[in-house]
């Protein structure tokens, strides 16, 4: 189903919108700063380039409605629906901040001790094959991305980094997704989601796009576990696939759109020209490729202090260069060449195609 109608949500509608997310930014804010509160500030002074500025709580506060007007004005505009969890079950939600606050005393433990490595020391099982670079304590997070424990953790905590706004930021890749697909017939389309983690993200294509055959892959067996049970009502047109972005086991030129969300910044550079040109590789000639990761130096200068101080406080090894480096070069070493850029709060959208293409 398509709207067209800019008002077709109706005054109910943006009420319950915008009650829903201001509960939610108010719950996940209110356990950033109560983890704060316990476990102390993700970084210390005392470790804290000298002369870094970070905006303070308003600056970040006003950047996180403005990412929620826009998501809103999306939704009215017919781009995609309503979140189809605006209002979760109250018991998840208690049960989610309770493990959240369970596990926050050895995630606390790694960030004094700087212990990012602790996954290779005592590896889960079946996971020491795994690329010496995956194999991290990303955020210090227990297990890395490496057990089911960790899986169900992950967007909760994601969502307390970035009080309450991370599916926000990611629902913006919906806007080109949608206007790519609008002229054909979703079910004769596919669609790679890249790292695809837990496939939360999924789940909002998959919602607004029932019909679309889409692949999920991702290198984490435990991850992709969740990921097919949050998938499982979209069983018959979704799969899941463990592999390395780097070596996609698709064929060339099979997908219509290919989505990366939220991957480059925990790359290598190496890696990420590879995954850069296995996107390129398995992209239909009039396909897109749709990039949602964290803005990089110079594209907010507000946030650059931001930029600089989260490696150092959530173990993002790759994140410095990542932040420092120029995508549209990258992507046109890989063969694609961007058609859009927008800044989206703490993220940037940009859409993809090959080098060419009309």
């Amino acid at each position: 189903m398509v709207m067209t109608d800019s008002n077709w949500l109706g005054p109910a509608g943006r009420i319950a919108y915008t009650a829903g997310q201001a509960a939610r930014v108010a719950w996940f804010f209110g356990q950033y700063a109560l983890a704060a509160r316990l476990s102390g500030p993700a970084l210390p002074a005392a470790r804290r380039p000298a002369g870094v500025t970070v905006p303070d709580r308003g600056a970040i506060l006003r950047g996180l409605r403005a990412l929620l007007a826009r998501d809103l004005a999306n939704i009215e505009a017919g781009y995609y629906r309503m979140p189809h969890d605006l209002l979760p079950g109250p018991r998840r939600v208690l049960a989610d901040a309770a493990a959240f606050f369970a596990d926050l005393p050895a995630v606390a433990r790694r960030r004094r001790g700087r212990i990012g490595r602790e996954v290779r020391a005592a590896p889960p099982p079946g996971s020491e094959r795994l690329p010496a670079y995956y194999r991290q304590n990303f955020h210090f997070q227990t297990d890395g991305y490496l057990s089911a424990e960790s899986a169900r953790l992950y967007d909760h905590q994601v969502e307390v980094l970035f009080g309450g706004g991370a599916d926000a930021m990611r629902r913006q890749a919906l806007v080109p997704i949608h206007q790519h697909l609008r002229e054909r017939r979703q079910a004769d389309c596919r669609l790679l989601d890249v790292a695809a983690g837990t496939g939360r993200f999924l789940t909002f294509v998959k919602d607004n796009h029932p019909r679309l055959d889409a692949t999920a892959l991702d290198l984490s067996h435990a991850y992709l576990a969740e990921a097919r049970r949050r998938l499982a009502p979209w069983a018959r047109s979704t799969r899941v696939v463990q592999a390395l972005a780097e070596a996609m086991p698709l064929p060339d030129s099979s997908q219509d759109v290919v989505t990366c969300v939220y991957l480059f910044h925990e790359l290598p550079r190496r890696v990420r020209a590879a995954v850069a040109a296995e996107i390129a590789r398995v992209l239909k000639p009039d396909g897109i490729a749709v990039f949602v990761d964290s803005l990089q130096t110079g594209d907010d200068p507000a946030m650059d202090g931001l930029l600089r101080l989260f490696p150092l406080a959530f173990h993002e090894p790759y994140f410095a260069d990542y932040a420092a480096g120029d995508l549209p070069a990258l992507f046109a070493a890989a063969g694609l060449t961007v058609r859009s850029c927008e800044l989206a709060f703490l993220s940037k959208v940009i859409v993809l195609a090959k080098t060419g293409a009309s």
